[in-house]
């Protein structure tokens, strides 16, 4: 099963939505990296194994996170005024398809 890492921008639920789902999952948050740059944020996903899941299209940047060189991102974009509870349900969805 994949283990995930959740970034800052994504809902503070979208880790107990996918932890409900059976998955492993540490957020950035809890564990000091509030705040910290791409490269940081990076740098702990690689060190988990785990796929990142963020709204930061900068982890879009192939040239600067190559494919295949990295356990996985998976950049997530959907409207602002998303209830969180959508969020989570469409994430969830997409991981079952």
């Amino acid at each position: 099963m994949p283990r995930f890492v959740i970034d800052e921008d994504m809902p503070r639920s979208t880790a107990a939505a996918l932890v409900e789902e059976g998955y492993p999952v540490k957020d950035v948050r809890d564990h000091g990296y509030r705040g910290s740059g791409d490269e940081e944020i990076y740098r702990f996903a690689q060190e988990e194994e785990a796929i990142l899941l963020t709204g930061d299209l900068g982890f879009g940047n192939i040239l600067k996170f190559p494919l295949g060189q990295h356990f996985g991102i998976v950049v997530a974009r959907f409207p602002n005024e998303m209830p969180p509870r959508e969020i989570n349900k469409r994430i969830v969805a997409s991981l079952k398809d």
